[in-house]
């Protein structure tokens, strides 16, 4: 048997042929297709794309919100032996433009809510031939793109010609699909772009069909699953759990309504929960950190009581649990027990039905989830089992399990690949010791499309070098420390990964939203600092603050909480601690190009836009400068 893709979808269609694989929320309810109907509709639509001229390697980029045409598209691309390239709803229109050009696509799937971005880039779309499917039913918008777009057509009307004419195309489409092989491309997945330009990740069906059979086996995921679909499908690790790992467990995929736009979508998250009762969700940490905000404040909304149970629940409950594998000795976990328990009654069961009443647990990769977090999900009965992946590795390169987990890490590295912690000299280092992060296995990518340096830069023997730094533990659990390229590096040369202390800083502060620190062989540390303006302005608002030093000490204060916290004491080495900091005038964001579509912050477009900020603040007349730019900044919250 070929290990592709495609053989996952026939092997599904086969033992799960009348079960409901992908749901969406329409006027009248859930609607969703079965394998079986997937399966026969990606063919008819094959045909369709086979007719308009689709040829063996073609490129053809889909740009969506989750829905179940994504899915039909993307099986009937590879049937018609073409390449995927996954597209998100969140890049800027010139973004948009560089990745369907750099690929070479010839047609661009789109939904109504992303044509605005296509006609942005109109010119450049026809100057390259692209055609353009439409996922979205005839109106009389679509009449308006049909005239700015010669080549346009609705995927219903590819899908109803395949249909009718199946006889006809049949052989040629099954001679297509005989003729797919291991090493074809499936994906042409563009990277964030958080450390620089995107590069077009080549994945193939045998590192997909690889890593889906891995992560399932390891992370023993049960089938007949409800999976309600919050992320993007262009996100690599949505990409793979739920198409792939979903058709091998027999997932019944439900995708959070989006008409209307995203902002509509966002909306609906909370009541699609609870109209799907989902068994998991996937994650990344943007969205579990929201989730936890407003937890947070509904509790205190509740009065102080609830609100202290809430805190005090949650404090013993860390201390309970442990560190997940390792537990505190009895007469501690004891003494810890009585109140977590109240809590979990009184308080945690409530707060469990956000998620639904049949829900088990989260699956969190695209960044690392930051251990508070971990223990709060945790305490309240939502566990998040915390992964590590990255695009270039299909993605999942290790995760927690349910029943085998430590908070703080990322789990084991699956069956399947050979994780390794690598020295300078590419020597294996032993366990405690951090180093590179590095990775083999038939999961790892082909290459970076059209860019041979790029990819013998990261690729030697077919081991990937993520560019991530870490260590493996004693008990054979992977953490991640952060970015080769966002090392700190001391007057002395010494180096350190700043995100651990970034994360820190941020959950233990009430006041600041976003954070980088700066070292560039400098005596002290410095850090960029955004506000969370709403509890800022309803700070000064409950303690009457009319001068913006007050608010200033607030803040230096806040800043530093994370030290006396008892998940980081004493965690973090002092040199590191940022000494000197600068408040920006806006949060790093999309719109301003700091934050990337997966919700990361471009560190290198951060630290190249206040640069000069920066450096000023390594010198004795900068902080003086600093304080008073500060101040400025906050007049606006006290005036």
């Amino acid at each position: 048997m070929k290990r592709t893709v495609l053989e996952i979808l026939k092997a599904a269609t086969q033992d799960y042929k009348d079960c409901c694989y992908v749901s969406d929320k329409t006027d009248s309810g859930w609607h969703g297709y079965t394998f079986g109907q997937v399966d026969a509709m990606s063919s008819h639509l094959a045909i369709g794309l086979i007719k308009e001229g689709v040829h063996h390697d073609d490129k053809i980029s889909i740009m969506s919100e989750g829905r179940s045409g994504w899915i039909v598209s993307e099986y009937a691309v590879l049937k018609a032996r073409a390449v995927a390239v996954p597209l998100s709803v969140k890049l800027q229109s010139e973004e948009i433009a560089f990745r369907i050009i750099h690929s070479d696509s010839k047609m661009l799937f789109v939904s109504k809510n992303c044509m605005s971005k296509a006609l942005d880039i109109a010119d450049k779309l026809l100057e390259a031939g692209v055609k353009i499917v439409y996922f979205d039913k005839p109106d009389s918008d679509s009449q308006k793109y049909r005239q700015r777009f010669p080549k346009f057509f609705y995927y219903d009307d590819l899908v109803h010609f395949g249909q009718q004419h199946y006889s006809e195309y049949r052989n040629v489409l099954e001679e297509r699909m005989s003729q797919v092989t291991e090493d074809d491309l499936v994906t042409i997945s563009y990277t964030s772009g958080t450390m620089g330009n995107p590069k077009g990740v080549m994945l193939t069906h045998l590192n997909y069909w690889a890593n889906s059979h891995d992560a399932v086996q390891y992370f023993r995921l049960e089938k007949f699953l409800k999976l309600l679909v919050i992320l993007p499908l262009d996100h690599s690790f949505a990409h793979t759990v739920g198409i792939y790992c979903g058709a091998l467990c027999n997932l019944s995929l439900y995708f959070v309504d989006s008409r209307g736009g995203l902002r509509n979508q966002l909306k609906n998250i909370v009541p699609n929960i609870h109209e799907v009762q989902p068994d998991f969700m996937l994650s990344v940490p943007a969205l579990l950190t929201n989730f936890m905000r407003k937890i947070e404040d509904s509790v205190a909304k509740q009065g102080r009581f609830v609100n202290w149970l809430f805190k005090a629940g949650l404090k013993n409950g860390i201390l309970y649990f442990g560190d997940g594998i390792h537990k505190p000795g009895y007469f501690s976990r004891l003494f810890r027990y009585p109140v977590y328990k109240l809590a979990e009654k009184v308080v945690f069961t409530k707060i469990r039905k956000v998620f639904g009443d049949n829900f088990k647990f989260f699956i969190d990769g695209g960044a690392m989830l930051e251990i508070k977090h971990q223990q709060f999900f945790n305490c309240i009965g939502a566990p998040v089992m915390q992964g590590y992946g990255l695009s270039e590795a299909s993605p999942v390169v290790s995760v927690n399990q349910r029943h085998h987990h430590k908070f703080g890490s990322s789990g084991g590295a699956l069956s399947g690949i050979d994780c390794k912690i690598l020295d300078h000299d590419g020597h294996e280092l032993q366990p405690g010791q951090k180093g590179y992060v590095t990775v083999k296995g038939l999961n790892i990518m082909k290459g970076y499309y059209k860019n041979d340096e790029a990819t013998a830069a990261v690729l030697h023997d077919r081991r990937l070098y993520t560019g991530d730094m870490g260590y493996v533990d004693e008990d054979g659990f992977l953490f991640v420390t952060g970015r080769e390229k966002a090392l700190l590096i001391s007057a002395d040369g010494e180096k350190y990964s700043p995100e651990e202390i970034e994360d820190a800083i941020v959950n233990c502060s009430d006041y600041i939203a976003q954070c980088i620190l700066f070292n560039d062989h400098c005596k002290y540390t410095t850090a960029l600092i955004a506000l969370d303006s709403p509890k800022v302005i309803a700070y000064v608002k409950e303690h009457n603050v009319s001068s913006p030093n007050k608010m200033l000490d607030v803040i230096t204060k806040s800043l530093t909480n994370f030290t006396t916290d008892y998940t980081y004491k004493d965690m973090f080495p002092k040199q590191w601690i940022p000494s000197v900091f600068s408040i920006v005038p806006e949060p790093f964001s999309e719109e301003n190009g700091m934050l990337n579509s997966t919700m990361k912050i471009v560190r290198p477009k951060v630290l190249s836009t206040y640069r000069q900020l920066l450096v000023q603040m390594t010198t004795t007349d900068g902080k003086t400068a600093n304080q008073q730019a500060n101040l400025k900044v906050l007049e606006k919250y006290v005036v």
